[in-house]
Parts: structure tokens; C-alpha cells; sequence
């Protein structure tokens, strides 16, 4: 799969595309009892949605963390220790304005002389490490299985996913083709290629085809306008496109401009240090979700971090397509080397060919006192039934590490549709939830977005961890994992999830059976700290 996030444009629909297109005011709704306690309903403002997370469900009526509550009665005065975060992801912008002043930088090299000064094996490594180099797109995993041919481990079930996958490409392609026509008998129509509704609303034509462009563009612009259309096919054609060109496509070569065998994990001495990666757009996945834990609280400029105290480590291993696993291993190990104490791991796949290279370095954060997060997925699937690579068991069996947490998505509605129609769950595989659904941070080039996806859960509970490090730093990985799982806020509210879309009480989509809470954790931390 790709980056675990849910891009905008995976919503459209054929059935007039874009209804639901950019951030969105928030209606209020009937809200269930939490623990007996009545909630107060209310309507989200605009600039609360940018920060939603952050909000308290029961003074708020959102499903957030509780993390403003959190910085107003439990750190107000407090000065807490840097924490070093690992962010391994598809790169982060680290010029931009609202994350510059948090990148970690590396003490012991010295920048520019071309010397691996700490001997750590990274040459002019200041505020990470790039391991795919100059490569940005990529095939799946499963493309590169059938690539190898019969014989391969798992062959024939990625053969049949990938000719699931390409039936299902071949007609987001007509739609898209659809929409694009459409697009182009309006502008040669007006004989202009920007216009409004009221223009649209006023053709007046007998021709079949601008007829339904008319009838499509009516329905898209009276609910979002003809720039964020633009964007957002824009989108959609790199998505639709880099499968078709990349990801699915059986011959292409992605791997050769890194110049290593991505099959010899002993095959260490590739990359560069450029973290932002050769295409600044391609480092928004990575730069959103550094932003998620750790753009700059309280300076009136985007959104805010989860915590104070982060210096993001920019860690580039996730391409466009499925990272490979020797990356993601040698990423995790970098990071732990390095210093981080936090791993956000908001990527994934449904299959691994060197899955015990990954679970290795699982192990090897472990024994270093690390924490890692890591996205459930978005294909809502039960992950008591389907493996999603990483995680910390497979086949149900017994978990390989203490240190790892996996984590699901919430939409910013308390009630059945408080889990993300697009979240992976499961009873024992998933195990908490946390705010994942229009989440606004950093982009690249000083911009912003609401994006969605478990990859943007993973992040706002990797920054709870970093905040419960850094006030409490006595407190090692695994007691942080018991503190974030025990303090959440238990529901037992009915929800919707899955492919079906099932219904199932909240206590029973996860291991926890809770949403995050970062004023709960603080407490539950400052009690464990003095013992």
C-alpha cells in the first residue's frame, strides 16, 4: 500500500465527486453518555477543527486527547527534558516555518566536511538520514513478488491481490478520465479555464456532453470551489497515475538509482543525507506527520504540536509505494543509535518478504528503552485476521516486543461514527485509538492541510509518549506504552466499523478498549514516576 494516510481524493465518488472536498464545519449531533456523564452538545467551530485533537470530550464533545486540558492544569510553569523523536517516513521538510526550530541536529558532526565525524557510518548526517536517495516512486510489495516470478514465497496470493488491484485502478482511471473530460468541455465551452458556479449554472447547450459536465460541475461547486476542484483532481491524477505507472506496474524499476541490493541487509553503506528527499511535495506525508507531534505550540502560525519538547530526527525510508523492509529496519536502528527515545512508524503493507529484519530491529529499540508507534492502516480490515507489516505479532501469536504500540483512528464525532470508516481494528492487533480524521499540520514550503489516515493517529500518540518522556524521564518504553493503554478514556458507546460496516461496542475494536488521553497519562505518570 502506500503511505498510511487517507488522501481527500480516495473519497470521491462518480456520483458527484468532490462533495466533500476540504475542511469542513462541523455539525452538532446527538451525543451519547460517557460513563453515565452527560455531554453537553455543541457545534465544532472552524479553528477548533484545526485542533481537535487536542480538545477534551467532555467539556468539548470531541473525541480528543485532552492535551490543552493537560498544558493548562498539569505543565503550566513546568520545564520538561528534550526527547528526540524519530519520524521514519517518506521525509520532512526541515525548513519549514513552523518545524525548523524543533529538528534534531546532530552534536557530533560537523556539517558539510564530507567526514563521518562520529563514525556512526553516516556521512554529514545532521538531521538524519535518507535511505532511499534520489528514489521516489516504487512498486508494492506485491508487485515486486510477482515480479520475481512462481516460486516466490507468497506468489500466488500477490498475483490474485494484484489483479484485484489493477481491475480496481482501471476504473478509478475511467472515472477520472470522466471527470477530466468533463473539466475540458467546460473550459471550451467558456473559452476560459477558471470558472464559477453562477457560469456554469448559466450554459446553455444541447451538446450531450456538456450537458453532464454542466450537471457535475453544478453539483461539485456548490460545495467546494473551482481552486480546491484543481487541487484535488490533482491529487487524484498522481494517485491514479502512480499506480498504474509504479506501484502496479510489474516492469518498472524503482530501486536501481539508490545503488544498493535491497535484498543483503549488510548492504549499509547507500543513501544521503538530503532528509526532505529530491522532490520537496514527495516529503508531505513525513512533514505532516512531524507537525502532528511537534510544530510550534502557541506561535499563531498553523496548528500545534502535541508537545514542547520534541527534536524531530527525520529518518527518509518510505517511498511512493511500499517501503522496502530493509530500509525500515535500518531506519529504526539509526534512530535508536542515534539517541531517539520515540519511533513514529506510520507506514505499512500486507505483505513482507524480510519481515524478520524489521521485527530484529523491533527488538533492538526494545533493548534500548524505546518506544514505537506505529499506524494501524486504512483498508478497514480486522487485524486479528489480516497481518499488516509492521506489527508486533503475526498469526495471533504471542507479541515478539513490550515496546510497541499500534494504533487506530477516530473521526471527530463521538458517537457510532467516532472510529474512522477507513481504520483497521482488532480486539487483540490494535491497541488504542486516537484522534485521525481532518488533522491540520505542516506541509511542505510553508504550507498546511487537513490530512487522514492512522498515519495521523500514530503521530498524535507518539507526541502524548514524548510529552510523558520528557516530564518523566525516569519512566522507560514499556512503562510508557502501560501508561498510555491504562489512562485512556474507556467507551462502551456502539460504533461502525470495518468493511461491512459492522457495529460493535468501542470496548471491543481494541486491546484497550480506549481513545488516548494525555491528561490521564500525565496523571498516571507522576504516580508511577514516585514509585
Amino acid at each position: 500500500m502506500k503511505k498510511i494516510f487517507r488522501p481527500l481524493y480516495l473519497s470521491l465518488a462518480l456520483g458527484f465527486i468532490l462533495a466533500s472536498c476540504g475542511p469542513q464545519k462541523m455539525i452538532s449531533t446527538p451525543v451519547e453518555n460517557i460513563d453515565n456523564l452527560p455531554l453537553k452538545i455543541t457545534p465544532v467551530a472552524e479553528n477548533d477543527l484545526k485542533r481537535w485533537s487536542h480538545l477534551d470530550l467532555v467539556k468539548d464533545t470531541v473525541p480528543g486527547m485532552s492535551v490543552d486540558k493537560a498544558y493548562a492544569e498539569l505543565l503550566k510553569g513546568k520545564k520538561g527534558k528534550k526527547v528526540i523523536v524519530g519520524i521514519v517516513d517518506s521525509g520532512v521538510d526541515i525548513n519549514h516555518e513552523d518545524l525548523k526550530a524543533v529538528i534534531w541536529t546532530n552534536p557530533k558532526e560537523i556539517a558539510g566536511n564530507g567526514i563521518d565525524d562520529d563514525k556512526n557510518g553516516y556521512i554529514d548526517d545532521m538531521h538524519g538520514w535518507n535511505f532511499l536517495g534520489n528514489a521516489v516512486n516504487e512498486q508494492l510489495e506485491m508487485t515486486r513478488i510477482v515480479k520475481k516470478g512462481p516460486g516466490t514465497p507468497d506468489y500466488d496470493k500477490a498475483k490474485a491481490k494484484l489483479e484485484e488491484e489493477l481491475e480496481g485502478i482501471k476504473g478509478q482511471k475511467q472515472q477520472l478520465d470522466f471527470i477530466l473530460n468533463a473539466d475540458k468541455a467546460i473550459k471550451a465551452h467558456l473559452k476560459k479555464d477558471d470558472f464559477t458556479l453562477e457560469e456554469v449554472k448559466a450554459i446553455q447547450s444541447e451538446d450531450t456532453g456538456v450537458k453532464q459536465a454542466k450537471a457535475m460541475f453544478t453539483q461539485i461547486l456548490s460545495n467546494t470551489t473551482k481552486a480546491e476542484f484543481d487541487a484535488q483532481i490533482e491529487e487524484f491524477k498522481d494517485y491514479v497515475y502512480g499506480q498504474v505507472n509504479y506501484n502496479l506496474n510489474v516492469e518498472f524499476d524503482g530501486r536501481s538509482i539508490v545503488g544498493d541490493n535491497p535484498n543483503d541487509l549488510k548492504d549499509t553503506k547507500y543513501g544521503n543525507n538530503n532528509v526532505v528527499g529530491p522532490e520537496p511535495k514527495e516529503a508531505k506525508h513525513g512533514t505532516h506527520v512531524a507537525g502532528i507531534v511537534a510544530q510550534v505550540r502557541s506561535n499563531n502560525i498553523g496548528g500545534d504540536g502535541v508537545t514542547n519538547n520534541a527534536q524531530i530526527m527525520a529518518v527518509r525510508a518510505v517511498p511512493n509505494g511500499d517501503e522496502y523492509d530493509k530500509d525500515i529496519a535500518l531506519g529504526i536502528r539509526y534512530a535508536v543509535d542515534n539517541g531517539a527515545k520515540v519511533i513514529n512508524g506510520s507506514f505499512g503493507k500486507y505483505f513482507s518478504q524480510n519481515k524478520e529484519w524489521v521485527i530484529d530491529a523491533i527488538k533492538y529499540a526494545e533493548s534500548k528503552d524505546v518506544l514505537v508507534v506505529i499506524a494501524a492502516g486504512n483498508e478497514s480490515y480486522d487485524l486479528d485476521v489480516t497481518n499488516k507489516y509492521p506489527n508486533d505479532t503475526y498469526d495471533n501469536s504471542p507479541e515478539f516486543a513490550k515496546n510497541v504500540i499500534i494504533v487506530g483512528a477516530l473521526s471527530p464525532s463521538y458517537g457510532t461514527k467516532m472510529v474512522a470508516s477507513f481504520s483497521n481494528y482488532g480486539k487483540n492487533n490494535v491497541d488504542i485509538y486516537a484522534p485521525g480524521d481532518k488533522i491540520y499540520a505542516t506541509t511542505p514550503l510553508n504550507n498546511y492541510e487537513y490530512l487522514q489516515g492512522t498515519s495521523m493517529a500514530s503521530p498524535n500518540v507518539a507526541g502524548v509518549a514524548t510529552l510523558i518522556r520528557s516530564y518523566y524521564p525516569s519512566l522507560t518504553a514499556v512503562q510508557v506504552k502501560q501508561i498510555i493503554m491504562e489512562s485512556g478514556t474507556p467507551l462502551k458507546n456502539t460504533v461502525t466499523i470495518g468493511e461491512d460496516k459492522h457495529k460493535v461496542n468501542f470496548a471491543d475494536a481494541s486491546k484497550s478498549g480506549k481513545i488516548v488521553n494525555a491528561y490521564n497519562a500525565l496523571l498516571l505518570a507522576k504516580k508511577m514516576a514516585k514509585k
